[in-house]
């Protein structure tokens, strides 16, 4: 039987999306059914590990011959939520944000930047953004009327907690967060943080 998704761990589903890439790799080649074995390869994973992460969800594919792939494709795809269009709201449009509201990869894989917000009212007036950009003091009237569940997080440091707080209340369950900073959130807002700065960090360790 199928998991709730508490019982579900992240990176469980953080391979979901990378299955998901290789099986539209395969099906744009015309790859019909793939082994286990051969999709945990294209993803970088053992076989044992990407048959474990499909059993949360239930069962799939045909011993013998593997898995069916626009199939199972369409599975993760609703498993994930990217079968129709998420909104998705921006806050922060300095550099870093416009780019992001101007990114065409959102829109392939099932989401798209309805609006962006900023506090600065001449940012938002002259900013280089590819979506409409509101004050930030219309943000929480906006999540709650369009019904946004999810949110980009680009704004200084010290402004993310309070950012995220607002966000919270007004019902956002979901932040990607690109602050330099740990937010502090209810247990059930699920927060990932992409620090940039951290991963060229890491990077750095395997250049010698």
């Amino acid at each position: 039987m199928p998991k709730t998704a508490a019982e579900i761990p992240r990176k469980s589903i953080y391979r979901l999306s990378i299955y998901q890439r290789c099986l539209e790799r395969l099906g744009e080649n015309g790859v019909e059914t793939v082994s286990s074995g051969a999709l945990a390869k294209a993803a970088g994973v053992k076989p044992a590990q990407l048959r474990k992460d499909l059993a949360h969800f239930g069962q799939f594919g045909t011993r013998g011959l593997g898995y069916n792939v626009e199939a199972l494709n369409a599975v993760i795809t609703e498993v994930l939520g990217t079968n129709s269009l998420q909104p998705v709201i921006l806050v922060g449009v300095g550099n870093l944000g416009a780019a992001l509201s101007r990114y065409a990869g959102f829109g392939k894989e099932g989401f798209v930047i309805s609006a962006a917000f900023e506090a600065d009212p001449v940012r938002c007036e002259n900013a280089d953004a590819g979506v409409p950009v509101l004050p930030a003091r219309e943000m929480s009237d906006y999540i709650r009327r369009n019904g946004v569940k999810m949110a980009i997080l680009a704004v200084p440091a010290a402004a993310a907690q309070p950012v995220a707080n607002q966000l919270v209340e007004a019902g956002v369950q979901a932040i990607l967060n690109f602050s330099p900073t740990l937010l502090n959130v209810p247990d059930n807002v699920i927060v990932n943080s992409v620090d940039l700065a951290l991963e060229l960090e890491h990077l750095s360790y395997f250049v010698r």
